[in-house]
Formats: structure tokens, C-alpha cells, sequence
């Protein structure tokens, strides 16, 4: 038994070195035959975790190595086959319609939500955008309802103050 765990681990240490020396070669190669290097990456990494599966049944480093190759480029040829896919279904059965783009007031308004910092952007779009109770919010994200409380009193003095155009020290004392 306690030599099995001897194999088992010298096993995964030669997977390990392997999977250090190659990745990036191997990284590099699918690269240059796909053109995009997150894509390269995501499919190398998703053929060695099938290679992980087999480890065992591989001779040689050469072996392994082609074996993840051809691998990846079959993920990646898949893949694009999808997507290429997925585009020509778009196409043929959405008509081309012409949207108008954003009005003014809501850029001014993503502007000026992104001025917030994060939990007074997020409690005040989930509270005024989709429409969530304070309750809900904290259940969705399990943040304390007085905190929740206190980001949106903060949240809304920070965008009354970005569209006010009276001065910073008028606004504070509204409401």
C-alpha cells in the first residue's frame, strides 16, 4: 500500500515536471496555429487535463507531448467550428436591425455610477435598476442590511452631487 503511494506520487512529479517544461512550448505552437493566444492557452490547459486522465498509459515525453498537441487543436478546431457556427445561425435567423445607441442621460448615468466605489455602485443599481428590497440584496450578495442601508444613502449623495448643479455643500444638506 505504501508503495503504491511511492508510485502514485513519482507518477504525478514526472506529470508535474512534464506539464512545466511543455505548457509553454506547447502554449507557443497552438499559438501560432490558432492566432489567439487566451485561446491557446484554454485549450493546451484543457488538453493537459485530459492528459492528466491517461497519464499512465503514455510511453514517452514525445508521446505525451503529441498526444496533448493534437489534443488542444482539435479542442480549438471544435471550438471555432461552434462559434462559426453559432455566427451563421445568428445571422440567418436575426434580421439586421439598427439600434439607436445610448441617449446622453445614460451615459451621463454609467458615468457616473462607475465613480462609485463598487458596494455603493452595486447596492444602488441592484435597489434602483433591478428593482431588489434591501432584504433581497443582502440574501443575493450576504452583505448586512445596514450596510446595504448605508451604501445607498452614501451611493445616492454621490450621484445627487455628480448631476446637482448646486454646489457640493448645498447637496449634503438636502434631503
Amino acid at each position: 500500500m505504501n508503495g503504491g503511494r511511492v508510485a502514485r506520487g513519482a507518477e504525478e512529479e514526472e506529470f508535474d515536471e512534464f506539464y512545466a517544461l511543455a505548457y509553454p512550448r506547447l502554449v507557443r505552437q497552438l499559438y501560432a496555429m490558432t492566432g489567439d493566444l487566451p485561446e491557446a492557452q484554454d485549450v493546451v490547459q484543457e488538453a493537459f487535463i485530459r492528459a492528466w486522465g491517461r497519464r499512465g498509459t503514455f510511453a514517452s515525453g514525445g508521446s505525451r507531448e503529441s498526444w496533448i498537441r493534437t489534443t488542444a487543436w482539435r479542442l480549438a478546431v471544435s471550438r471555432f467550428r461552434r462559434v462559426r457556427r453559432g455566427v451563421q445561425l445568428m445571422q440567418r435567423h436575426h434580421e439586421q436591425r439598427h439600434t439607436e445607441g445610448p441617449s446622453p442621460e445614460r451615459v451621463a448615468l454609467v458615468e457616473a455610477l462607475r465613480t462609485l466605489p463598487k458596494k455603493h455602485r452595486s447596492v444602488v443599481v441592484l435597489h434602483h435598476l433591478c428593482d431588489l428590497s434591501v432584504e433581497q440584496i443582502s440574501a443575493e450578495t450576504g452583505w448586512p442590511a445596514g450596510s446595504i442601508r448605508v451604501w445607498l444613502v452614501r451611493g445616492r449623495l454621490s450621484l445627487a452631487r455628480h448631476f446637482s448643479p448646486l454646489p457640493d455643500q448645498e447637496v449634503e444638506h438636502v434631503g
